[in-house]
């Protein structure tokens, strides 16, 4: 079942978005080579609950923590642990949180310190299909649509797509109907209506497009190893077209020329 939004639902949701967003843009301060992933996510429950918001993650499904955060070749849903950030290091830090009982969710790929040609290019292309794929998010066209924008802008470029995660409604709870998968065939899938609340979220993989899944229960890397970049916003379909609700502006302060 797809639950539409009201305005005033999608007002409430863009707060609890921009709370998200404030939080990336706290973490993004602290991402350098010595400070383990533990920190970044005390920093980011801190900034959260300050907000008089609470974490999204934290218990959701038994998850541990309040960020997912996933280095270099995990490609999500990484659990925070005492692992220090090294120079080179990718880091994919997925946040979530609830205010007024409605979620926010969105991700970034960080670069620690200097970070190979190739990994950043990698980074750049996934970041830039995300809004390849925002673009199609219009009243009339489907979500097939916005799935095959981004497995095309991907795959051209030589970079493969992982098949067993998606995107998703967002709304009362993280995970709604419909799945926003980054793969698909134009003209298929629901129907896009004003109203529609999605999270599009690319997840690719510089090598092959399959994965597996760690022993913890919840880490997803790829299988050959290779790095992987996760970049996500929250939409709104309002007045036919996209309204982002989260915002990569606060990251984009604190990163100033090193952003991607």
């Amino acid at each position: 079942m797809i639950y539409l939004k009201t305005e005033e639902q999608i007002e409430l949701l863009r707060e609890a978005n921009l709370i998200v967003a404030r939080t990336l843009g706290e973490v993004a301060k602290w991402i350098k080579p010595g400070v383990t992933t533990l920190k970044l996510d005390q920093i980011a429950e801190e900034y959260i609950r300050s907000q008089g918001a609470v974490p999204g993650f934290l218990g959701l499904y038994g998850f541990p923590n309040t960020l997912c955060i996933s280095i270099n070749e995990n490609v999500v849903h990484g659990i925070p642990s005492n692992y220090a950030l090294e120079e080179g290091d990718i880091v994919s830090i997925d946040c979530g949180a609830v205010k007024d009982g409605y979620n926010g969710d969105s991700a970034y790929t960080f670069c620690v310190g200097e970070v190979a040609p190739e990994v950043k290019a990698l980074l750049k292309t996934t970041k830039e299909s995300l809004y390849v794929g925002i673009e199609k998010a219009e009243e009339g066209k489907r979500i097939g649509d916005i799935s095959n924008a981004i497995q095309e802008y991907c795959e051209k470029r030589g970079y493969s797509v992982v098949r067993e995660l998606t995107g998703h409604g967002v709304g009362k709870k993280l995970h709604e109907d419909p799945e926003v998968p980054n793969y698909g065939r134009r003209g298929t899938g629901p129907l896009i209506k004003n109203g529609l609340v999605i999270a599009i979220e690319p997840m690719i993989n510089m090598g092959s497009k399959n994965v597996v899944f760690e022993r913890d229960g919840w880490t997803c890397r790829t299988r050959d190893r290779k790095p992987s970049a996760h970049f996500e916003h929250t939409i709104a379909v309002h007045n036919g077209k996209a309204d982002i609700l989260t915002s990569f502006s606060y990251i984009e302060e604190v990163l100033g020329d090193k952003s991607i």
